[in-house]
């Protein structure tokens, strides 16, 4: 046995060693103590976290008959809006008419040089009863066999081109005096006495105005509700209305646009002047129940969709799409909800739908 082992062996032990073996049964008692506990000790029951359910407030809200309109920013036309231009070349030796002067249709607007057009005529018209003749003659003849039927179809021809340069030279002259196409005003005149004129030119511009057309674009998620015969409302920048109806709601949209062109026919019997001004079109459509509710309610659906959270029979939140129809001082009306429906009016930011909330309810 060597030194050290003998020293280790050597009774009484040194306090070092002493220590070291009252640590080790300290820590020996210690487990052994807490394990019999565990097993002689039964677990206690685990009391189990109740989860609150968020709580929100809610609005019953009743839906009411709301009229309905379509809003569009509209420009208006005169009814009937005309350049009336020269047929033939000539000099203007009167004029008939003048800006503001009240037309039928048919009345002559002015006059121009003759150009020796009526002469002209009076020779087609000496020629159509030469041919005529001819050809009367030439009828007579073929019975008694003594021409063709070759020649006597030229006979027929020659008779129908006089007749064609007849009906030229009637038109001509007819083009001496410029009509006015429809009734109503001389808009503008652009010509004067002694003034010459080449065909195209334009001598005077006729207005109807006594109805007018407004015409607007309307998007393409509203253009299903728009139909022929919708009442509608035009409203003028000062504030003075027109009203009318729908006539036309074009069946493509504009490529730039997606949006539809619709016209409204309008009449203007006091012949405001207001052809070519801008205006607010409202077009007015069937009633149907809807809610006022406030803009603050509304939201964005995960499509991106505009809705409001409601909260069902069974406390659990919906969210339901809605359409906006009309605005009104601090409220927005909107379709799309339940007949009657409990809106969340707070807290909606803290829940989702399907989500099962307490309610209370929001103070009037």
């Amino acid at each position: 046995m060597s030194a050290s082992q003998k020293k280790l062996l050597s009774w009484p032990p040194s306090p070092p060693v002493i220590a070291v073996v009252l640590s080790l049964v300290l820590v020996i008692w210690l487990f052994g103590g807490e394990k019999q506990r565990a097993r002689e000790t039964p677990p206690g029951e685990q009391v189990k976290t109740e989860q609150r359910l968020a709580e929100v407030e809610v609005h019953w809200s009743q839906a009411q008959p709301a009229e309905r309109e379509q809003v569009v920013q509209a420009s208006i036309t005169a009814w009937q809006l005309v350049d009336v231009k020269a047929q033939v070349a000539g000099r203007v030796e009167q004029l008939l008419k003048q800006q503001g002067d009240v037309v039928a249709a048919g009345d002559a607007l002015l006059r121009l040089s003759d150009e020796g057009r009526t002469q002209k005529l009076a020779q087609m018209r000496a020629d159509v009863r030469l041919r005529e003749k001819e050809l009367e003659g030439g009828r007579t003849l073929i019975s008694d066999k003594l021409i063709s039927q070759t020649e006597l179809a030229r006979l027929e021809s020659e008779l129908a081109r006089a007749q064609a340069e007849l009906a030229a030279a009637e038109l001509a002259v007819a083009y001496n005096q410029p009509k006015a196409p429809f009734g109503g005003r001389v808009d503008r005149r652009y010509v004067e006495v002694g003034q010459l004129v080449q065909p195209g030119e334009v001598l005077m511009t006729v207005v109807d105005a006594t109805k007018v057309k407004v015409a607007g674009q309307v998007p393409q998620l509203q253009i299903g509700q728009i139909q022929p015969g919708q009442k509608a409302t035009v409203t003028l920048l000062d504030g003075r209305e027109m009203h009318g109806e729908v006539h036309f709601v074009s069946l493509a949209a504009e490529a730039g646009t997606r949006s539809f062109y619709v016209e409204v026919h309008a009449q203007n019997p006091e012949l405001w002047r207001v052809a070519g001004a801008s205006a607010t079109l409202r077009i007015h459509q069937p009633a149907v129940n809807a809610h006022r509710v406030s803009p603050a309610l509304l939201s964005l659906g995960e499509k991106g969709e505009l809705g409001i959270n409601i909260v069902n029979d069974a406390n659990v939140v919906e969210f339901h799409q809605v359409q906006v129809i009309g605005f009104e001082g601090d409220g927005t009306t909107v379709t799309g909800l339940p007949e009657r429906v409990r809106l969340i009016t707070q807290g909606a930011g803290f829940v989702r739908p399907g989500d099962k909330v307490e309610t209370r309810e929001a103070a009037e």
